[in-house]
């Protein structure tokens, strides 16, 4: 006889998201100055001295190391798991003159027309998406 499971956490059901980094208290946490910076390209100008010397705009906001790489690369997966939100990271997306759907398509995996394609047919398949305990259970 098995032991019975316990109810998952509200913690664990977060984490068994395929593919997803909730933005939980935790994480706001750690990104809390990766989106500072974010938030900084709002202005104009702020944009222009980024696009001018990423290295040293970067210097104004106490990164972590692994954060700035993630910048510097456009890990935008990266950033996430690193404490991005997905909203204030967009702008940085649109100082790179890039679309959402283009950052979603990135995180995805896939290219912006696929991701694209991909929404416009009804977005993911719900199979193998909902668990990670799922994944290769269902048919």
């Amino acid at each position: 006889m098995s032991a019975p499971t316990r109810p998952l956490s509200i913690k664990e059901q977060l984490a068994d998201i395929p593919g997803t980094y909730v933005f939980t208290k935790e994480r706001a946490r750690l990104g809390l100055r990766l989106n500072l910076f974010f938030s900084s390209l709002l202005k104009a100008e702020n944009r222009a001295e980024f696009l001018r010397d990423e290295e040293k705009y970067l210097d104004k906001f106490p990164l972590t190391a692994e954060q700035r790489r993630c910048v510097r690369e456009r890990d935008w997966t990266g950033m996430l798991k690193l404490g991005a939100n997905i909203y204030h990271m967009s702008k940085l997306g649109g100082t790179d003159q890039r679309t959402f759907q283009y950052l979603a398509g990135c995180m995805a995996g896939m290219s912006q027309e696929d991701y694209r394609k991909m929404m416009l047919q009804g977005g993911r398949p719900l199979a193998g998406n909902r668990s990670k305990s799922e994944q290769g259970k269902e048919k």
